[in-house]
């Protein structure tokens, strides 16, 4: 700790002339950074004005409106934001990284350093808390830009009745433009979403100071005693009603998610600096409206603006839900490339739509499997109302999966005592557990379509790993040493061809068996044979310099082991360059590959189910070709096939 502030605050040998233009340069790109996070990072919960507040007065549940439960509800409000947002993500799990990365697939690889301290069973919970909160992410995904775009899109009907019918069609249209234009990236467009962001809030922030200018009385929610007494009086209904008000918290795992791309400093400027105060001006300024005008109950945002300003709102709120969902569509793109990564997901078709940031990609399938989800919710719910069941429960569940992960690492990983760390997690979980239970109340209401989706998910990502797990021991079983193998080559005197072959393979152990097959069926081999295994760590990148090791096997034989982060993606043309300066007379111009495709039978022994292991042979067949997804010239590949039983 001591070293970091060292670094932070500068040498004291050093004079302050010489510190100065660093720390100038240092607060620049500090506030740039906060900007960028502006549009990128909250563009979800920046937009939740939009219906938080209408699902609590005019939603299924609503509850009966008057001066006490107004002030209740913006209690609550105020203290799920300042609570879950300022004080757990900003004040705590974003301090929690994976060398500089967020998101929970961070926290897992933080937890998994130190795995051998935890039991087998406790072990196997960290795992499935985290595919767990992965799952409802791909959930929250579908729902972000559905809700967002429709909650938008329906200020049109509080100009005029006339649009209503033009809600539904219109919020379609963008919905398809949004993902149909997906393929492009968002470099370009990504530069204006803090600037629009930033007029966002500054617009949502001026609309709530006027509304609180003419009834203040509603800043006495700050008080937490009116959250205290809603619940006193109205209980259950209080619970339920808590479901709606944690809309308002929605986005607050992109703050940890997008970590790695801005930082903790720049995330917290960007929240305490703008975010934070603009969504109190604006929640209780709506607060302020229901005090003076509780028939604005079915709409309070957009009662919020003059009438002779509501179409240019409509627009900017049309804007600033597509940057919302953007954000989460790009999230679902990155949380997909991990679970490929981490042997949770098969092999897809990644797309990288900028040259200059790594971080963008584009993965055609999820994309074209989320618009479909997508504009299918909307024509199923047909109001945003609808989709807060199903938006509220995938949150708040991701959150508490947060919560638990963050407190095994904090206890394991960084070694905090009990005492230091059970309070601390205590006060997560005491927000978390009560969102949570308000909207598992809602499941019938919506709430059971965020829990399909994360089930089917869920049992995708971990059929995919077990059968890859099983797949892998029914390989190690036939693998042959490789000692034995070489000695075979010396004694039988196999011809040798020019060139250089590759040959792929799971476990950097035994031999492979398409080198196995290849020898067996054209009884040759080339000058070097290089055995290349590619290994996925838990950590999101991998330095170049520590990229391969390299084993010499003898005869011409080498066994080269590259490593990668769960964030990159395996590019072999780039592992062959660095091969041929590592070794003399490998030339990737006179390289070929050899691949095994295994033909799957669910006929084995393993103790897989039965539809588990069809399931897995399905989606192996589906996976993308090694050949495209590792970079492989198609020219220089030779697949040898082999039956294996699961």
């Amino acid at each position: 700790m001591q070293a970091k502030e060292n670094r932070e605050g500068g040498d004291a040998a050093t004079p302050p002339e010489c510190q100065q233009p660093s720390r100038m340069l240092e607060h620049k790109n500090t506030l740039t950074l906060a900007l960028l996070a502006l549009g990128v990072v909250f563009g979800d919960i920046g937009t939740s004005p939009l219906y938080a507040v209408k699902e609590c007065f005019h939603g299924t549940h609503a509850i009966a409106m008057n001066h006490t439960t107004i002030l209740g509800v913006l209690s609550l409000i105020f203290w799920s934001l300042t609570v879950v947002v300022s004080i757990k993500y900003v004040g705590f799990v974003t301090r929690v990284d994976n060398h500089g990365e967020g998101g929970i697939f961070a926290l897992l690889g933080q937890a998994q350093t130190h795995m051998d301290k935890l039991r087998p069973r406790a072990r196997s919970a960290v795992v499935f808390m985290t595919l767990v909160g992965a799952s409802l992410l791909f959930g929250e995904g579908i729902i972000t830009p559905a809700i967002s775009v429709l909650s938008a899109v329906e200020g049109l009907s509080v100009a005029t009745h006339a649009a209503d019918p033009l809600v539904l069609p219109l919020t379609v249209s963008i919905l398809l433009a949004i993902f149909l234009v997906q393929h492009r990236g968002t470099a370009r467009i990504g530069r204006v979403f803090g600037p629009i962001m930033l007029v966002w809030f500054s617009v949502i922030a001026v609309l709530g100071l006027i509304q609180i200018s003419n009834a203040p009385e509603i800043l006495k929610a700050i008080n937490p005693l009116y959250a205290y007494d809603f619940f006193a009086v109205h209980r259950l209904h209080g619970i339920v009603v808590l479901g709606s008000v944690v809309l308002c918290i929605t986005g607050s795992e992109a703050l940890y998610a997008d970590l790695g791309h801005f930082g903790h400093r720049a995330i917290g400027l960007s929240w305490v600096g703008m975010a934070y105060p603009a969504l109190l001006c604006n929640y209780f300024g709506q607060g302020a409206l229901l005090l003076r005008q509780p028939e604005m109950a079915y709409n309070p945002f957009y009662g919020l603006v003059p009438k002779a300003l509501l179409y240019p709102m409509v627009g900017l709120a049309t804007i600033a839900t597509i940057i919302a969902s953007q954000a989460l569509i790009s999230g679902v793109f990155s949380l997909t490339q991990q679970a490929i990564q981490l042997g949770y997901c098969p092999r897809m078709r990644i797309m990288h739509t900028s040259s200059e940031k790594e971080g963008q990609i584009y993965i055609a399938g999820v994309n074209y499997t989320l618009m479909i989800l997508c504009i299918t919710v909307v024509l199923m719910f047909k109001e945003s109302s609808g989709l807060a069941g199903a938006y509220g429960i995938a949150v708040t569940l991701t959150m508490t999966m947060t919560s638990l992960l963050y407190f095994v690492v904090i206890t394991r990983t960084y070694g905090w005592p009990l005492w230091q760390a059970l309070p601390i997690v205590g006060l997560f979980l005491f927000f978390d557990i009560p969102n949570v239970s308000g909207n598992l109340l809602k499941i019938v209401d919506g709430g059971w379509f965020t829990l399909l989706v994360a089930a089917c998910v869920l049992t995708l990502m971990k059929t995919w790993k077990d059968g890859r797990k099983q797949l892998s021991r029914a390989m190690l079983k036939k693998r042959f040493p490789i000692e034995l193998f070489l000695e075979d080559v010396a004694a039988h005197e196999v011809k040798r061809v020019f060139g250089t072959a590759v040959f792929m393979t799971v476990s950097p152990d035994g031999t492979p068996a398409a080198l196995l097959h290849h020898v067996k069926h054209n009884h040759v081999l080339h000058e070097k044979v290089i055995l290349l295994s590619i290994r996925t760590l838990d950590i999101p990148s991998v330095p170049a310099c520590d990229r391969l090791k390299l084993d010499h096997l003898g005869q011409g034989f080498y066994r080269i082991l590259a490593d990668y982060g769960y964030m990159e993606k395996p590019n072999i043309p780039e592992i062959m360059d660095m091969v041929s300066l590592m070794v003399v007379g490998i030339e990737p111009a006179t390289t070929t590959y050899f691949l095994g495709r295994e033909t799957l039978l669910t006929t084995g022994t393993s103790k897989m189910a039965g539809w588990r292991k069809a399931l897995f042979a399905f989606m192996s067949r589906n996976a993308s070709n090694p050949t495209s997804y590792f970079g492989i010239p198609p020219n220089r590949v030779v697949e040898l096939g082999a039956q294996i039983e699961l």
